[in-house]
């Protein structure tokens, strides 16, 4: 069962969402359980991370969706979050909460088909994994999917996560060979990405939460197939 929540203030916009999800449950056999919330507030009071998939519009009365999607991220990282709004300037704003994508009203079935086609992959895919590092003073648990990107620096990598950095003794073939078969592309020399957490690529750079990475021309066609193979839920 995938439980997704619905967050708008405009009634109209509930309904269709509802009977939209209602034909994707119906042709792609998938279980959905709906939650409807009708402001922010609404959704961060008492939020628990109970929810698979947000559906947030950005502009409404009480707490907008951005600032919505901010106090969820504090509690909920794993969560992924789809923006309903009539403009797309708030991209740049979006990527601070790691939304996944943006859908413009009005909403057509195909555009809103194809982008949750695409959360449930990206959802799917962030299984529950963990890697024991082994760090300065001792060793570390690390959730996979906390894991932005990691680094090589020097002799060490540098493990960018969720809760800050990690320096664990290890080498790049040794990291890349523990989780190169979890979603994580050597992007470089120097970068090994977690494709969960890519958001976007342009100029030949994978953009992430904070962070730009460059991507080596010699890698450019790799990770691109990489990351669709990815979005379109081809990595079990």
């Amino acid at each position: 069962m995938i439980h997704i929540a619905v967050v708008d203030d405009e009634s109209s916009y509930v309904t269709q969402i509802q009977q939209y999800l209602k034909q994707y449950e119906a042709e792609s056999g998938e279980f959905i359980k709906t939650s409807v919330f009708y402001d922010g507030d609404s959704i961060v009071h008492k939020y628990r991370s109970q929810f698979d998939i947000i559906l947030m519009d950005v502009e409404m009365k009480f707490m907008d969706g951005m600032s919505a999607a901010e106090e969820i991220r504090k509690i909920d990282s794993e969560v992924v979050i789809i923006f309903i709004t009539n403009t797309p300037q708030y991209a740049i704003r979006g990527y601070a909460v790691e939304a996944l994508d943006y859908l413009l009203k009005p909403l057509s079935y195909f555009a809103f088909s194809q982008c949750l086609g695409r959360a449930i992959s990206r959802m799917k895919n962030r299984i529950s994994k963990a890697v024991t590092v082994n760090i300065k003073g001792g060793t570390a648990r690390l959730d996979v999917a906390d894991i932005y990107y990691v680094e090589s620096r020097g002799h060490n990598m540098i493990y960018h996560t969720t809760s800050g950095e990690y320096e664990a003794s290890s080498t790049m073939k040794e990291t890349e060979d523990t989780l190169g078969d979890m979603g994580f592309f050597r992007a470089s020399k120097w970068y090994l990405i977690n494709l969960a957490h890519v958001d976007g690529f342009k100029d030949g750079y994978a953009k992430l939460p904070g962070a730009e990475l460059a991507v080596s021309r010699a890698k450019k066609k790799e990770f691109m197939e990489a990351l669709t193979a990815y979005w379109g839920g081809v990595i079990k």
